[in-house]
């Protein structure tokens, strides 16, 4: 199945808290994605195996979006050229226009191991002749496939961005369903009693939109500059 947009992440719910808003709103417009986790998240800290699991399909279900769990083992995701190969050949069966990564990320290994994973997937999945290419057999049986972009979400475990990103999206009317969808992951947050790291990630958000004067925003940078060819798409800023 073809696919608008891949959204590949190292853990179910890393889609949600840095994007979820954006998937959402993109679902609404009649987008299709699918969400690609490396791992399946366990050991979980509040739940046993196999949870967090069915948790992560109903957060992806709010949001609008399909999800796909591969079996690298959470904390010890690397950038191998054989983990390379696998989602470079996923783009190239779902050829989505855009796909999103992680970016500027060192406090968990796992998330830091996915910018360069990604970037690389993308080039070798534009790539042709990989049956010449000894260890390119992954690759050999799928046509090439040129992404239209590549972005990040901001990882919320790391450091704000401030302004250094490229742009940012209103999320302020879906941003329920981004809440909603992160409340079903009670393998790892505390919802009901109130979760500290639910509350930043918020709070985060807010600051976000506050910048453009509005209730949330998710920020994003991207591969390369961007080209507008209509400027009217551009909405007004807080300060002009």
């Amino acid at each position: 199945m073809s696919y608008d947009a891949l959204v590949i992440t190292a853990h179910p719910d890393d889609a949600e808290v840095q994007m979820g808003g954006t998937i959402a709103k993109l679902a609404d417009q009649g987008w299709h994605i699918l969400i690609v986790d490396l791992c399946n998240g366990e050991p979980a800290d509040f739940a046993e195996a196999g949870v967090r699991t069915q948790q992560a399909s109903r957060a992806a279900a709010i949001l609008g979006a399909h999800r796909l769990l591969l079996d690298q083992q959470d904390r010890f995701i690397q950038d191998t050229l054989p983990l390379r190969l696998q989602i470079a050949d996923l783009i190239r069966l779902h050829q989505p226009r855009w796909v999103f990564g992680t970016t500027a990320a060192c406090v968990h290994p796992d998330h830091a191991a996915i910018g360069p994973l990604v970037q690389a997937a993308v080039f070798y999945a534009r790539l042709a002749n990989w049956d010449r290419v000894p260890g390119g057999e992954a690759l050999a049986t799928t046509a090439p496939w040129k992404v239209e972009r590549l972005f990040f979400p901001h990882c919320k475990m790391e450091p704000a961005w401030g302004d250094a990103f490229a742009f940012a999206v209103d999320v302020s009317a879906t941003y329920a369903r981004k809440k909603a969808a992160l409340a079903e992951y009670r393998a790892i947050f505390t919802v009901e009693a109130g979760d500290t790291l639910l509350d930043l990630y918020e709070a985060e958000d807010q600051h976000a939109g506050r910048i453009f004067g509005v209730a949330y925003a998710e920020t994003f940078r991207a591969h390369s500059p961007l080209l507008i060819d209509d400027l009217t798409a551009i909405k007004p800023g807080l300060h002009a």
